[in-house]
């Protein structure tokens, strides 16, 4: 176990990661320095417990800190290539991320679970599973609970996060029993060079693996599976798509049908409360490391037949005068609002818009045609969505969530859905997707009961 004692460390980025990171490094005895370009108010509780331990330097990154550092360790939202990170390692110093500091002080198995979507679902069901056969489980990670949380408090039986491409950028040593890659579809190219240099980053998950480990993969996902030759992990896939020898599918009637060392188990679809060709593949994903460890298949069941989903995730805020209302706010990319518009009938009325993460929205064109009779569009993509969607949709301009849900109640006949998917970050309006879904169904559910 590292000794931290008298270490000289700086901590960047002072959200929920870092002032974790601050805890746990100022338990051990470091001198540290959490530096944020932002200026925080609410950081003053950490300075006034550890006032001979914790310097802050925020509004900027000074780079004196930086230098003199026995360790530098990264939040999730800060790129790795920053410039001023490049004279740090040239000086020798480790630059690592939160994920993998909290890795070397863990003892028990992980589950680590990425992909563009899907990867929250997957691992708070996952986790649950493993909770119903009794092991005590730390969910967590880019869900919403720092994993160092997990190594500061310790006694976990298993441990399984989720993790987005931005913490697995700065994974070293990290190994992980069961690797799981959901999909892969275009994202975050505001902040990669190219969808390549994403691809990268998600298969990192991988890189320590060895051969007592599982790397679970989507076998209907063409790009997910070009990065299955050469891992040394054994493969173990699931498809929604095809039929699969061994491993998890779906059979003639739709129902999940594992295979696996001859032996054969179904599970009736119809009794999930998940909806969507897109969690079923979450849930056959969510199954696998929990069946492999033998926990038994009927409360690995019956714990995915209770699961409700998760908050801003395709979920069912209202129904009004024959309209279902829906908050997929957590629908942050491109890919996503493809896989919700997917499971919808027409007509839908399709909110969309917010902070460009670079997407190709064109490749939403066939199914915009489809399933929206209406396109309302907010937030600083507007404008691009606009000219790549142009004639696929009315596509209608609004200021803000309160008017687009107010023309959405004008203009969405009964039988028909309101869908909040945005197709992009939340931070041009908002402080996360998690306010966006909020400040949607506050909306939704101040308007009348009866129409005007």
């Amino acid at each position: 176990m590292q000794d931290y004692a008298e270490k000289r460390i700086v901590v960047i980025g002072a959200g929920r990661s870092g002032q974790a990171l601050v805890r746990f490094f100022c338990e051990r005895g470091a001198q540290v320095v959490l530096t944020d370009r932002r200026r925080r108010d609410d950081l003053a509780h950490l300075a006034e417990r550890w006032p001979q331990r914790l310097t802050l330097d925020l509004g900027g990154h000074d780079r004196r800190h930086l230098v003199g550092a026995d360790l530098v360790v990264l939040s999730p939202g800060v790129p790795s290539d920053l410039p001023l990170l490049q004279q740090v390692r040239q000086a020798g110093i480790p630059v690592l991320g939160e994920v993998e500091i909290a890795s070397r002080h863990l003892q028990a198995p992980l589950v680590a679970i990425t992909g563009t979507n899907g990867k929250s679902t997957t691992t708070a069901l996952c986790g649950e599973m493993f909770r119903s056969g009794g092991c005590k489980t730390f969910i967590g990670g880019n869900l919403g609970t720092p994993l160092i949380e997990a190594a500061a408090t310790g006694g976990w039986q298993w441990l399984v996060v989720e993790l987005s491409s931005f913490q697995l950028e700065t994974i070293e040593r990290f190994r992980p029993k069961y690797a799981m890659l959901l999909n892969i579809s275009s994202d975050h190219l505001d902040r990669y060079d190219d969808m390549a240099a994403y691809v990268s980053a998600k298969k990192r998950i991988f890189e320590n693996q060895g051969g007592d480990d599982v790397a679970v993969l989507n076998a209907g996902d063409r790009q997910v599976m070009t990065l299955a030759g050469g891992l040394a992990a054994r493969p173990v896939l699931f498809s929604a798509e095809k039929d699969l020898p061994e491993g998890m599918s779906l059979d003639a009637a739709g129902n999940i049908l594992w295979r696996w060392q001859g032996r054969e188990l179904r599970f009736d679809t119809r009794q999930l409360l998940l909806r969507g060709r897109h969690n079923v593949e979450n849930v056959m994903a969510a199954m696998i490391p929990p069946l492999l460890e033998g926990i038994d298949p009927k409360l690995v069941w019956r714990t995915a037949c209770r699961f409700p989903g998760l908050p801003h995730r395709m979920q069912l805020v209202r129904r009004l005068r024959g309209v279902d209302w829906i908050d997929d706010s957590k629908g942050t990319n491109v890919g996503s609002v493809m896989r919700s518009l997917a499971g919808l009938r027409p007509p839908v009325t399709l909110i969309a818009g917010g902070k460009d993460k670079g997407g190709d929205f064109a490749t939403l064109a066939p199914l915009v045609r489809d399933r929206v009779g209406h396109l309302l569009l907010i937030g600083e993509a507007a404008d691009r969505i606009e000219r790549e969607l142009a004639g696929t949709a009315r596509i209608v301009r609004c200021a803000d969530m309160a008017e687009a849900v107010k023309r959405a109640a004008e203009l969405t006949p009964a039988g028909g859905t309101v869908l909040l998917s945005p197709g992009c970050s939340s931070f041009d309006m908002f402080s996360s997707f998690e306010e966006r879904g909020r400040v949607f169904a506050r909306q939704v559910n101040a308007l009348p009961e009866e129409g005007a």
